[in-house]
C-alpha cells in the first residue's frame, strides 16, 4: 500500500565521470565541412594539473582581461605569452576546465567563424566523446583553418558540427581516459578498531594518508581518499568490521586520473565507459 501501490523502480547510484587526455594528439585531427568548402585542423593536449585547480578555483578566470590573465599564464604556469593571449573561450558553460587556444598564423576570415567554434566547443567539452560526460583538464589548439571565400558557405550550420567533430578526433587521437571523483573520509576511532579499517578501506581501493591520536583522548583520527564508485555501503561495511566503534564523514576531494586504456577492448576502464553509454542510451560504439 506504500506510495499509492505504485510499484518503484530502484536504479544503482550514479557516479559522475570527467572525460580527459593523457597526451598529445598523435597526429593533427582535420575535418571537412559537409559541402567540403571548410577545413579545420585541431590537436589535443592535457592541461597541467596546477592550470585545471586554477580554472576551477576562479584564479584563472575568463572574465579577467586577457593581458592580465595571459601575464599569470605565463609567470605562474610556464605558458607561452602569444598561446596565453589567443585563448578563445573556457568550456563547458564558459568557466569550465578546458581551454580553445587560437594557434594558427594570417589564417583570413578566422574572426568571422569564432562563434561557431565556440559554440561547438561549448557542446563538445560539455558532452565527451567516450560517453558523453563533461571534459576536464584538455586544451584543443586550432592549428590551421581553411575557410570559402563567400561568407554564405562558412555558416554557422556548415562550421558547429564541423568543429565538434574535430574537436572529438583530437580528443581520441590523444589517449582518452576518465577521471573519477574521489571522497576524504575522516574516521574517528579507538586503536583497536583501526585494524578493521584498514582492511575495509583495502577492499575499496581507499588510501590511507594519515593516522593520528586525538591529544588527551583514546580516539584516532584517520584519513584516507576513497573513490566515490567505491563508497557505496562503505559506512554499514565498516561498522561491522569495527563493531559499530567506527564514525566516518566524507567530502568530495579531488579528480583522480583512471588506469587502463579506455579503447582497449575488454580493459576495466573500456567497461566503465560501456556502462554509461549503456545507462545513457547511446551506441555501444561512438559514431560521427
Amino acid at each position: 500500500d506504500d506510495h499509492a501501490g505504485v510499484p518503484l523502480k530502484i536504479s544503482d547510484p550514479v557516479v559522475p565521470y570527467r572525460e580527459t587526455v593523457k597526451a598529445e594528439s598523435s597526429m593533427v585531427a582535420l575535418s571537412k565541412s559537409q559541402n567540403k568548402h571548410n577545413r579545420l585542423y585541431v590537436k589535443a593536449m592535457p592541461l597541467d594539473d596546477e592550470v585545471t585547480k586554477a580554472i576551477e578555483d576562479g584564479k584563472v578566470n575568463p572574465r579577467d582581461d586577457f593581458k592580465a590573465r595571459a601575464r599569470v599564464l605565463a609567470d605562474e604556469y610556464g605558458w607561452d605569452v602569444t598561446d596565453a593571449r589567443k585563448i578563445w573561450c573556457f568550456g563547458p558553460d564558459t568557466t569550465g576546465p578546458n581551454l580553445l587556444v587560437d594557434a594558427t598564423k594570417g589564417v583570413q576570415y578566422l574572426n568571422e567563424i569564432k562563434d561557431s567554434c565556440i559554440a561547438a566547443f561549448q557542446w563538445a567539452t560539455k558532452e565527451g566523446v567516450l560517453c558523453e560526460e563533461n571534459m576536464r583538464g584538455i586544451r584543443f589548439n586550432i592549428l590551421d583553418v581553411t575557410l570559402h571565400t563567400d561568407a554564405i558557405h562558412r555558416g554557422g550550420g556548415q562550421l558547429i558540427p564541423v568543429c565538434r567533430r574535430v574537436c572529438y578526433a583530437a580528443a581520441l587521437l590523444a589517449q582518452p581516459s576518465l577521471q573519477e571523483p574521489v571522497f576524504q573520509v575522516e574516521i574517528q576511532c579507538p586503536e583497536n578498531a583501526i585494524g578493521g579499517i584498514y582492511s575495509c578501506l583495502n577492499k575499496r581501493r581507499g588510501q590511507v594518508f594519515s593516522e593520528e591520536q586525538r591529544p588527551g583522548t583514546p580516539m584516532f583520527t584517520v584519513k584516507a581518499y576513497l573513490p566515490v564508485a567505491e563508497s557505496f555501503g562503505f559506512n554499514g561495511e565498516l561498522r561491522q568490521h569495527t563493531g559499530g566503534q567506527a564514525f566516518p564523514q566524507s567530502v568530495f576531494d579531488h579528480w583522480e586520473l583512471m588506469n587502463g586504456d579506455a579503447l582497449e577492448k575488454g580493459s576495466k576502464l573500456e567497461e566503465i565507459v560501456q556502462n554509461i553509454r549503456t545507462r545513457k542510451g547511446l551506441k555501444v560504439r561512438p559514431c560521427f
